[in-house]
């Protein structure tokens, strides 16, 4: 006989008939693919929605004459202020560029196209031009637990401009970017870090200034919730620090407390 762990699913010397799964395992439910396939489906309709239920807040959000800055691309910010302009509100966006990446001329192209007064501005600009906004609206890769955002890298320096210069920072994102996790490791949160080439081009490495430099990368940034004065989401607008009650209507306790 073997002894089979619990730690791999068939530990080498082991077939399936010879682990003890516990009881719910041999439990039969007729019922399960039903629920599973509704679940599925309530998740695609969520989906397939997830744009206009976010669009038709827009002129609750943006009003006429407003300077709205944001940051580098995101379908779901463009596609808000496309809403906005469409139902004939006027104002001006400034489109920070998002380096080294440059997302933002693209998001700026788009916005443009759909006649909106544009700008696009360096990175560095941001603090400069803040006084003159009267909303900062940033893109979300996550919306962590705590209310925290995870977003692309600079928008944090963007939420801290914004900060000193008490312009509000809405943040737009689908419910399903909603994320139980806590950011215990801070700016490294769901983090990547990838290559320096996009920053320093790999011929200056031969400097002997430069090789004693270190590059670092990251895709994304951590904003505390406290840098952030709403969420506007597919089932409305919540504050960072309601955020932690939705988790309960949007995991099973077992799926988010593990991640506390």
């Amino acid at each position: 006989t073997h002894s089979c762990g619990r730690g791999d699913i068939f530990p080498a010397g082991c077939d399936a008939g010879s682990i003890n799964f516990p009881p719910h395992y041999y439990q039969r439910r007729d019922d399960l693919r039903q629920s599973v396939m509704e679940a599925i489906q309530e998740m695609m309709s969520e989906l397939e929605d997830l744009h206009k239920n976010i669009n038709e807040q827009a002129t609750q959000h943006i009003h006429a004459g407003e300077i709205i800055l944001t940051y580098a691309l995101s379908k779901t910010v463009g596609l808000f202020l496309k809403a906005a302009a469409a139902k004939k509100r006027k104002f001006q966006v400034i489109v920070c560029e998002g380096a080294p990446h440059f997302g933002g001329h693209a998001m700026a192209k788009e916005l443009a196209e759909a006649g909106i007064d544009t700008t696009v501005i360096h990175d560095a600009a941001t603090f400069a031009i803040m006084a003159r906004v009267n909303k900062v609206l940033l893109p979300a890769h996550a919306v962590l637990a705590n209310g925290g955002l995870i977003a692309p890298s600079g928008s944090n320096m963007v939420a801290l401009a914004a900060k000193q210069n008490s312009v509000p920072v809405v943040t737009v994102a689908g419910m399903f970017k909603l994320c139980p996790m806590y950011p215990h490791e801070g700016q490294d949160t769901l983090n990547d870090l990838i290559s320096p080439s996009a920053v320093v081009d790999y011929g200056l490495m031969g400097d002997p200034v430069l090789s004693e430099v270190e590059f670092v990368n990251p895709v994304h940034d951590y904003i505390k919730p406290e840098l952030i004065d709403l969420y506007v989401t597919n089932i409305g607008g919540f504050q960072p620090s309601y955020i932690y009650r939705l988790l309960a209507e949007y995991y099973h306790g077992d799926d988010w407390e593990a991640f506390e």
